[in-house]
């Protein structure tokens, strides 16, 4: 009898590695996919061979190949770290705050980073590291607000959604009243508040991408700690995890993350929300294969849909941030109703 249960967990689990691994196959095949598809497609149809011929003979002013390097390239770059980011943000908070609605965009994260950025508009900083660690302050300064604020008066889950949305408008309130005042950054700040890859340089994108990358890191060292703080704090302290202290370092990654994203794209919503379930669902809430996962396929998702917005109108663009807004309100319409109110155990 023994022996027979001991062959069906071995067996159940042997299932379940061999599904993770299709999964972490499939995942990085449509992530290079979507790069591909990202650098060739576009309004203006570039030759491949031609680009091939173009390097292999040092002609660097080729005009696809200039295409190529200094639109397309940041481009997807920029997506690729924008989903990476805001996918492995959002499946932190929901872990840390125990709440499967809770995701930057929603309870404020994304808006605190993106008044930091339209301050620094205001002060002519427009790209670098200067306006990734602003932003990363504006992310962690409101993460901290909705953590702290909802650990401090007992509030419910579904309190600290409402906090979260009563944050981002009086942010979003802010951040109208110095545009107000600075009418010159105007232009800037629309496109911000919608998400959009039209302007990207390397400017922005290097600086940002080494902060994501480091922060993912260390979030996939730390996933065994994550795992047991979504057990709750008594259990947590049982096994010896300083809640307090982790709870904080991840708040800090994740805001890192949220705010380096931003930073590049704006406030590009629901990718932190839509990416964490479909890997819950489909995959793992195990941490170790939470993180990677969501690293993968948020960053394939958003380079493909910001290629879609920008060839299914061509020669028209359409910012990536709407196409994110259709697909991603409904769903949070559908898990909040599911939900009642977003509560968790994951």
């Amino acid at each position: 009898m023994r022996a027979g249960l001991k062959a069906t967990k071995y067996y159940m689990k042997s299932l379940q590695k061999n599904k993770i691994t299709s999964i972490y196959i499939i995942s990085v095949a449509v992530l290079i996919f979507s790069v591909v598809f990202g650098m060739i497609i576009g309004s203006t149809k570039l030759d491949v061979f031609r680009i091939i011929s173009a390097i292999s003979s040092g002609n660097y002013q080729d005009p696809d190949f200039r295409i190529l390097l200094y639109v397309r390239a940041p481009r997807v770059l920029a997506s690729l770290f924008c989903g990476m980011a805001l996918a492995v943000s959002g499946a932190v908070i929901q872990c840390v705050l125990a709440n499967k609605l809770a995701s930057p965009s929603v309870i404020g994260v994304n808006a605190g980073a993106g008044l930091a950025v339209t301050l620094c508009s205001a002060f002519g900083i427009i790209g670098g590291i200067q306006l990734s660690l602003f932003s990363f302050a504006g992310a962690f300064l409101t993460v901290m607000t909705v953590s702290l604020g909802a650990k401090k008066w007992g509030a419910s889950q579904g309190t600290v959604i409402l906090l979260g949305v009563a944050l981002n408008a009086f942010i979003g309130a802010i951040s109208d009243t110095v545009v107000t005042f600075i009418p010159e950054i105007s232009i800037i700040s629309n496109d911000f508040k919608i998400g959009d890859f039209s302007f990207v340089t390397y400017a922005k994108v290097i600086p940002a991408s080494f902060i994501i990358l480091i922060a993912v890191f260390v979030l996939y060292t730390l996933s065994n700690e994550l795992d047991v703080l979504t057990l709750g704090d008594d259990n947590a302290k049982g096994l010896g995890l300083n809640t307090g202290i982790m709870r904080v370092i991840f708040l800090i990654l994740s805001a890192l993350l949220a705010g380096a994203a931003v930073s590049i794209c704006g406030l590009l919503s629901f990718v932190g929300l839509l990416v964490p379930h479909a890997i819950r669902k489909i995959a793992s809430s195990q941490a170790k294969h939470l993180i990677p996962l969501c690293a993968l396929v948020g960053a394939a998702f958003v380079t493909l849909c910001d290629t879609f917005a920008r060839v299914v109108f061509s020669p028209y663009e359409l910012p990536v941030g709407i196409i994110m807004a259709f697909l991603g309100a409904p769903f949070f319409i559908f898990i909040l109703i599911k939900g009642k109110g977003g509560h968790s155990n994951a």
